[in-house]
């Protein structure tokens, strides 16, 4: 098993979410940075979308109760193994006994640890992430708490030479380095009711600064800034949303929907953070700001190939490694 000694800020067991149910009322849930869950997972051997703990903020402690191999993704959490450092985009053999210990993070907001064969909760409706909000999926469908244990799942067979290798990582996308001290820039497209808004609000969305707010969670980000006013008779009945949906409530302070949120809504969409930027916004520290960039459609889809084309670049170089290892310990014991 492994033990959390100290559970810390709002941890879940989360992988890349559920889909196919939003007609039935239930959220996608998963990861809010599904890119450095991605590269977790691929660093220790699993499929991208298996399931991890996500840290928020931090600080928290594990003890691990079996030899496996962990990778950590995101947020610089100040990691380490036994006391010895363990930088974020980096794999690393444990061994049973170690603790890991996770401070309050430097940079971002969000680690996540995969640990060989995944975290192994129960699967419900395909997934095994935590819907916090109806309080299933994960670990008994709540955050994690101090006592609580996880069990790993098996090593695929492919990836058993990757649990001796010795450690290494990769280089994260460039936007991971960038000080968190700045405004950070979110490409948006236009929503559906953008023209319900008067030429004002267009323009300060796009020109003013937005402060992510501490009312924030993973149902949605809420940002404070200006007023954005709507025309009159801009009423809507309640339709369905999607995560990356920015919905202004009457108070016109925008809202920008994450993977917890609710499956339908009234509120006017005037943008929707496109996907590949959904995982910038997931790093975002509470008061930080945020400056909209608008964007089209086809941006998007090339946004979401260049991540793509990244994440296969790392899966390729895992295929590789695992045959050179196997062929080094063959090599060892003759």
């Amino acid at each position: 098993m492994i033990k959390i000694l100290r559970a810390g800020r709002i941890n879940s067991v989360q992988d890349m979410g559920r889909s196919g149910f939003r007609h039935l009322g239930i959220c996608q849930s998963g990861a809010l940075d599904r890119t450095a869950l991605a590269i977790a997972n691929l660093l220790v051997g699993n499929p991208r979308d298996a399931a991890a703990i996500e840290f928020t903020l931090g600080p928290c402690q594990l003890e691990f109760g079996f030899d496996t191999r962990i990778a950590l993704g995101g947020a610089d959490f100040a990691a380490a193994l036994d006391g010895r450092a363990l930088p974020p985009w980096w794999s690393v053999r444990v061994r049973a006994g170690q603790i890991l210990k996770l401070e309050a993070a430097r940079h971002g907001m969000r680690a996540y640890l995969a640990v060989a064969g995944g975290i192994n909760s129960a699967t419900q409706l395909g997934s095994r992430a935590t819907d916090l909000q109806a309080g299933f999926g994960g670990h008994g469908g709540r955050a994690l708490t101090e006592g609580d244990g996880l069990s790993a799942g098996e090593l695929n067979d492919p990836a058993a030479p990757l649990h001796t290798a010795a450690s290494f990582g990769v280089r994260p996308p460039s936007w991971y380095q960038a000080d968190d001290t700045e405004t950070l820039a979110i490409r948006v497209i236009p929503g559906p009711e953008y023209e319900l808004f008067t030429v004002a609000a267009q323009k300060t969305f796009w020109n003013g600064s937005w402060t992510l707010t501490p009312q924030s969670n993973r149902m949605g980000f809420r940002l404070s800034g200006p007023e954005l006013k709507i025309k009159k008779g801009g009423d809507l009945l309640s339709h369905g949303v999607l995560p990356g949906v920015i919905q202004v409530p009457p108070a016109g302070q925008p809202i920008v929907l994450m993977a917890d949120a609710q499956t339908t809504g009234g509120y006017p969409k005037i943008g929707v953070v496109i996907g590949a930027d959904l995982a910038k916004l997931a790093q975002l520290r509470f008061n930080r700001t945020i400056q909209f960039v608008e964007c089209d459609a086809a941006q998007a889809r090339e946004e979401l190939r260049q991540e793509a084309a990244y994440l296969q670049q790392i899966e390729t170089a895992m295929h590789w490694l695992r045959p050179a290892k196997k062929g080094a310990e063959h090599a060892h014991e003759r």
